[in-house]
């Protein structure tokens, strides 16, 4: 699926800006990320499709600024792909076994659904190929792999009980031994947001590596809080406020939706940073997180129901306000300034001042006051 280039090279450069303040890297990342794109020779990359809903493949389609397919198909050569390949039948498993054999030890693999194991693999079969075989084969000639979507990670919806299946994500499969053991990012949600998936490829692509990972196996750049830590509601639960209902005057308002069953105090994801097609999240629509990121949400009890007092005990964990603070300034303030706190020119007294004002273009964000004086407090310290 060879593309040619349509990016104008402010579209480019404004790609890697973006990439690579999501990734979390430090100052002067964008140009080697840049860099790296521009050098790199193009990924081979095979895409594997078991039990799922194609959700995944719609996020990723909908990343903007640019459109993935105008940009990415630059850099990954999409080998074999389910729903974007243009071969069907014999021309499209030729493609595919052709890849193997050309490209062995050197692919990305890229798995999206839960694998089936029961009954000898007969609930799913791809070209007559069950899909515990199919995976194991592919992964046999593959570099590292990517798992998309809580399904192919966790096993999602197909694993939930009774699980008739035997649905399983990469991660437990290659603990088994079922299938060999490959390096693994795993990016969980139903479906990932576009830009997370997005930005690991091409930090794959440009690095030859993929970004630091938490014990789960997930980017620490977009899992490393909870949606809880920089939820736009968060002030409301901090004041004790909540919705009861959809349509009482606290859900009108904007308030925490903590007792209408919100599970954003245990679910690590981006959706509050990173904006669902630009626009917002779920939580910010009005919907209680449900969870989706995280192993076995779909029974983990009602959706609407409210946390047990163990898990909302996560949520009342409270950090040092220089803890905050910092947090804030990896996530507000590297891009511009540098690493060290200490090195900013301004005194932390007039941080506040500075930001309240919306004079300076790039300082026109809105910080809870809380957040505000963490920042200052951390500031201080680091001074």
């Amino acid at each position: 699926m060879d593309g040619t280039s349509r990016i104008s090279r402010r579209s480019f450069l404004k790609f890697c800006a973006v990439t690579a303040s999501l990734l979390a890297l430090p100052p002067g990342a964008a140009r080697l990320l840049a860099q790296g794109l521009e050098n790199g020779r193009r990924l081979p990359v095979v895409w594997l499709s078991f039990q799922e809903c194609t959700g995944c493949t719609e996020s990723l389609g909908r990343a903007t600024t640019p459109p993935l397919e105008d940009l990415l198909f630059d850099w990954l050569s999409l080998d074999y792909h389910h729903t974007l390949q243009a071969a069907s039948g014999e021309a499209a498993e030729a493609a595919l076994e052709a890849t193997l054999k050309a490209h062995a030890g050197e692919i990305l693999l890229v798995v999206d659904g839960a694998v089936p194991t029961a009954l000898g693999g007969a609930c799913s079969t791809i070209a007559g190929e069950d899909n515990l075989s199919l995976l194991a084969r592919c992964l046999a000639a593959a570099q590292a792999v990517l798992a998309v979507g809580t399904c192919a990670t966790f096993g999602g919806l197909p694993a939930a009980a009774p699980n008739p299946t035997g649905a399983m994500g990469l991660g437990a499969l290659m603990d088994q031994g079922r299938v060999p053991r490959r390096p693994l990012v795993n990016l969980p949600g139903c479906p990932p947001i576009p830009e997370v998936m997005s930005a690991v490829l091409a930090h794959r692509i440009a690095f030859g590596a993929f970004p630091p990972l938490d014990e789960q196996g997930r980017p620490l750049a977009f899992y490393g809080e909870t949606v809880h830590d920089r939820c736009s509601r968060r002030g409301h639960y901090e004041a004790g406020r909540f919705a009861r209902a959809f349509d009482d005057e606290g859900a009108r308002a904007g308030w925490c939706l903590l007792e209408l069953g919100c599970k954003g105090p245990v679910t690590r994801n981006a959706c509050s940073t990173v904006r669902w097609n630009g626009v917002g999240n779920p939580v910010e629509s009005g919907h209680p997180c449900l969870g989706c990121s995280e192993p076995g949400f779909w029974d983990k009890g009602g959706f609407y129901q409210a946390l047990a007092p163990a898990a909302q005990a996560v949520a009342d964990q409270r950090v040092s306000s220089v803890e905050r603070g910092a947090q804030v300034y990896d996530s507000q303030c590297v891009y511009c300034h540098d690493a060290d706190p200490a090195k900013l020119a301004t005194s932390p007294e007039q941080v506040p001042v500075l930001l309240r004002s919306g004079k300076i273009r790039s300082h026109r964000f809105s910080l809870e006051e809380a957040d505000l004086q963490a920042l200052v407090d951390y500031l201080k310290e680091a001074h």
